[in-house]
Formats: structure tokens, sequence, C-alpha cells
């Protein structure tokens, strides 16, 4: 009998994807090659580089990638939907060689995208690979979308992060799914606001000016009238701390309905959505969450 057509659904998760190559690592080691790759956002980044024979590169790019030279790649652009408009992405997906086109893959692969004006879920399987990836990693509210044949797209994990349904609909017998995201809310991080009329030196002018007796009097009803400031959560932990519990219940329910055959949801709580240097971290994660569930794989194969 023919072995079994094995799908690796790689999930979204921002800077905790790239535990996705340890996965992949860990199941190369054991003599398990997928045979279909369907990613969405960080997912449709490592996954491009699997099939495309480019995840050595990748990995060595990612270990590499400090806190500086992950900022480097975000250039500013308040024009195009988001903070960022992508363009130095496309510039670095080109410089791992990731610039040939999805047909031409080694292995079968799909990046999933959100069309926004229909809301529908968008499977690229083919044109240029790194316009594909772009698509699938417009994080709303932080990359701008890409524009691909007419229409408008964003993350893919908006309608579906773990794209289990996507490696079925292409012949997956057995179906890997791994999820960055599984129970991994980062703690939210409050900052203190900045405020001139509560600030030490506005309450201190303000008592300078009562006369010398009745200064401490004064400096008393100052606090008391404009106390400190409450902190409060800055912009991009908001956001992606929604948008990761967004992901969270789709995943949920999305996999209920088609659950995979071995679940991988590896432990990265600590590492937060944006902190792109901790790839090794990341990496030594997924390879032991791969490897823990091996025996499992092995009974289905």
């Amino acid at each position: 009998m023919a072995r079994p057509k094995i799908g690796l659904a790689l999930g979204s998760g921002a800077a905790r994807g790239w535990a996705h190559i340890g996965v992949i690592e860990a199941l190369v080691s054991a003599d398990i090659e997928p045979d279909i790759v369907c990613g969405c956002s960080i997912g449709a980044l490592v996954g491009a580089a699997y099939a495309s024979n480019r995840l050595p590169d990748l990995k060595l790019y990612a270990e590499a990638l400090t806190w500086s030279g992950a900022v480097k790649l975000l250039d500013l652009d308040l024009s195009g939907g988001g903070l960022v408009g992508g363009r130095f992405v496309i510039e670095q997906l080109r410089a791992l060689g990731l610039s040939h086109r999805i047909e031409d893959c080694a292995k079968s692969f799909a990046a999933v995208a959100t069309d926004l004006e229909t809301g529908r879920e968008i499977w690229l399987r083919e044109g240029p690979i790194d316009e594909a990836v772009r698509a699938s990693i417009s994080i709303p509210g932080v990359f701008g979308p890409a524009y691909i044949d007419g229409r408008w797209l964003a993350d893919g994990a908006v309608v579906n992060p773990v794209p289990v349904s996507v490696c079925r609909a292409l012949g997956a017998d057995i179906i890997i799914a791994v999820s960055p995201n599984t129970d991994n809310m980062a703690p939210v991080k409050a900052q203190p606001v900045q405020n001139k009329t509560r600030s030490p030196e506005f309450k201190q002018r303000i008592a300078e000016q009562a006369p010398g007796p009745l200064q401490a009097q004064i400096s008393e009803i100052v606090s008391t009238l404009f106390p400190p400031p409450a902190a409060k959560p800055g912009y991009f932990d908001v956001l992606l701390n929604s948008i990761n519990i967004m992901q969270d219940q789709i995943t949920r329910a999305r996999l209920a309905g088609e659950p995979p055959h071995i679940m991988l949801a590896p432990r990265l709580g600590e590492i937060e959505p944006m902190q792109f240097h901790r790839a090794r971290e990341a990496v030594a994660e997924g390879r032991a969450c791969m490897e823990q569930a091996l025996p499992a794989l092995r009974r289905y194969l």
C-alpha cells in the first residue's frame, strides 16, 4: 500500500511561529517528510521556506536576527491601511531565495489570506511566493493589506489561523497541526501615561507659588487634586493581544469541526508576539513538542 500523504498545517503566531522550524526539523530527523504544507501568517513564511528547500537559510536568518534588525524591516507607511508598508519584508523574502512561483515549489504549498471586501478565506496556490507570504502575514493594524489579482488581502488568521481544512482539501490523509498561540497569551504590560498636569514638576511649581508656610499644605492639596495617572497598556499590547484572543477563539471553533490527527501547541507564552529576535527559544520548543508527539504520529503512519 502507498504511504499516506502527510499534511502540515502551520498556524499564525507572529514571533512564536519560529517554533514551526523546530517542528519540521524534528519531523525530518525522524525520516518523516510532509507532502503538503499549508501556512497562515508566520506559518506561511516558514512553510514557504520548507516547500522551497530554503528552511536552513530561514533558520540561519531567524537565529541571527536582533531586535534592531527586526525593527529595520518595518517601513513606516501610514497611508497604506496599516503602520508598515511591507516593502522591506518583500526584499528580505527575495534575499532568502523566496522569489519563485508557488507552482515551482518542491512540495505542494498553500498560503491562507483573507479577502477584506468579502471576508472570504483565500488559498494562494499559484503566483509569486513572496507576494503570497506578504499577503498572509498582513496583520490588521500593523501591515497594510496586499493587493493580488484585484483583491485586497489581509492576514489569513482572521478566518483560518491553523489551516487544517486546507491540508485536507489538498489531499492530506494524515494532518499535523501546529498552533503557536494556543493558551499562550502574553501578559499585558501597562505603561505610565504622560500627563503634564500630573507630573511632579507641575505640582512642585504650583506649590512654590504659595507663601512659604503654606507650601507643604498646598503641595498636599495639589497631589489630591492631580493624582498620578493610571498606567495603561501600549498600542501593540492591546492590538496584538486582541488579535491573539480572536485567533485562539477562531482556532478552537475551526478545529472542533475539523480536528487534525496530531495537534501541537508549543509552550511559548514567555515569548511576546513581536520578539522575533528570540528564534532560538521558539525553535527549540517546537522541536521538543514534535519529538514528544512522534510516537502517536508513527501509530497513524
